[in-house]
């Protein structure tokens, strides 16, 4: 009787097993698609460092690498569901008309919150994945990319949890710098940066990454090809009562159609939303060679 029962409860037994490897696996994506980019980035550093403290590199690499596959994957749907969800329920509680407005009002600010967000979750992990590296062959650069990646996240965190518009042009400067600093300890004597922005430009209103957008353009499309790499300048000046914000490289330039770029079109797609007519995005091929590119729009203080 006994050796009747035990395959049977063998397989209860393994059946109990799968069923909470399952429970536990989809818990895990569930909590991955509700993170942001930011506090996974952040969570990814710690599980990296603690990875390498207790000589674990591989396992701490597989979770990051998991993690992010996940986010990735899973996070867009989630957004867009409960994007969905919360849409539908408030158009229920207003008449024709005001749903109308609402659902208006509502795309254009998740339109604007998309192209905010946008991060580059292979800079994340490449930064995360240097980090570990050096820890090994240079600590004290590791710790200098740490605190600069750490810096980066600070001061992009508000701004995803914040409402999609405007800070201040320093705190984007900071944002960027940070960035920079980052990428100057990857591509070393490869890179040269040069922040010319006056002190009394640092309060005016801009529009959160933009800057960002166009510094990061310039990095991945005309320095980081270029086999010796260059220089990239950020400069800022009122002129006739708007502000002018110029990111020049002298690196590669950008292919064929200029200016065609996801990350640009995004920039201007939100200039128009945000000030109209009286904002725009140009970007110019100087006969020296690289790109600038220029934002332009009504100059105020925050």
């Amino acid at each position: 009787m006994d050796n009747h029962n035990r395959p049977a409860m063998s397989q209860d037994h393994a059946g109990a097993i799968l069923q909470t490897v399952e429970r536990i696996w989809w818990s895990f994506v569930d909590k991955v698609a509700r993170l942001g980019w930011g506090r996974l980035a952040l969570a990814s550093l710690l599980a990296m460092i603690l990875g390498g403290i207790l000589q674990l590199h591989m396992l701490a690499l597989t979770l990051v690498l998991v993690s992010i596959l996940v986010k990735i994957l899973a996070g867009g749907k989630y957004q867009a569901e409960r994007a969905a969800d919360q849409a539908i329920a408030r158009s229920e509680e207003a008449e024709q008309q005001a749903e109308l407005e609402t659902l208006q009002r509502q795309l254009a600010e998740a339109r604007m919150g998309a192209l905010q967000a946008q991060i580059e979750p292979h800079f994340l992990f490449n930064t995360l994945s240097s980090v570990c590296q050096l820890m090994e062959d240079s600590p004290v650069k590791a710790l200098s990319m740490q605190k600069a990646l750490i810096r980066y996240l600070r001061s992009s965190l508000p701004e995803w949890r914040d409402s999609p518009g405007e800070t201040s042009l320093g705190q984007q400067l900071e944002l960027s710098r940070a960035y920079l600093e980052i990428m100057q300890l990857r591509m070393e004597d490869r890179l040269q940066v040069r922040l010319k922005v006056p002190e009394s430009l640092l309060a005016a209103r801009f529009p959160v990454m933009m800057l960002q957008t166009l510094v990061e353009n310039a990095i991945k499309h005309g320095l980081e090809p270029k086999a010796e790499g260059g220089s990239i300048e950020v400069g800022a000046k009122v002129l006739d009562g708007r502000l002018r914000l110029e990111v020049r490289d002298d690196g590669a330039g950008f292919p064929e159609q200029p200016g065609q770029g996801m990350g640009l079109a995004n920039i201007r797609e939100r200039l128009a939303m945000l000030y109209g007519p009286q904002a725009e995005l140009a970007l110019e091929a100087p006969e020296s060679g690289g790109t600038r590119a220029t934002i332009v729009l009504p100059f105020a203080l925050s």
